[in-house]
């Protein structure tokens, strides 16, 4: 079992920063990929970034491209948001893979067996 826990949320105004935090815990050690999805209202939930277990490969979804970063430390794992647009408003959940497959990074949802609470992200103009 691996527990994730968010932190970092809040309202901010266009064009500002936040950073998502996520902490994991448990079996850590399964942990073989991690990834921050988000989910606005009334849309399904979509990706946004993802890291290998080392943190060094990532990927990130084209609309965050170039604004968000990814980074793991050890078991936490972070979201640092830059010129946030009203679009980026969401609730943002990080996820763990456990799951043997061969990509070292994924985009799909499931391929994530744990999940965060969720943490809320609202960009106001």
């Amino acid at each position: 079992q691996v527990q994730l826990g968010e932190s970092g949320g809040g309202l901010v105004q266009a064009g500002g920063s936040l950073r998502l935090s996520c902490a994991a815990s448990g079996r850590t050690g399964d942990t073989y990929r991690m990834g921050w999805f988000r989910q606005a209202p009334g849309k399904e939930r979509e990706f946004v970034a993802a890291c290998s277990w080392s943190g060094v490969v990532t990927e990130y979804s084209d609309s965050v491209k170039g604004r968000f970063t990814i980074v793991r430390d050890r078991n936490t794992m972070y979201l640092e948001m830059n010129s946030l647009e009203l679009e980026d408003t969401a609730i943002y959940y990080c996820a763990a893979s456990t799951r043997a497959i061969a990509a070292l990074v994924s985009t799909q949802l499931s391929d994530y067996d744990y999940w965060g609470q969720g943490t809320q992200v609202t960009v106001s103009s």
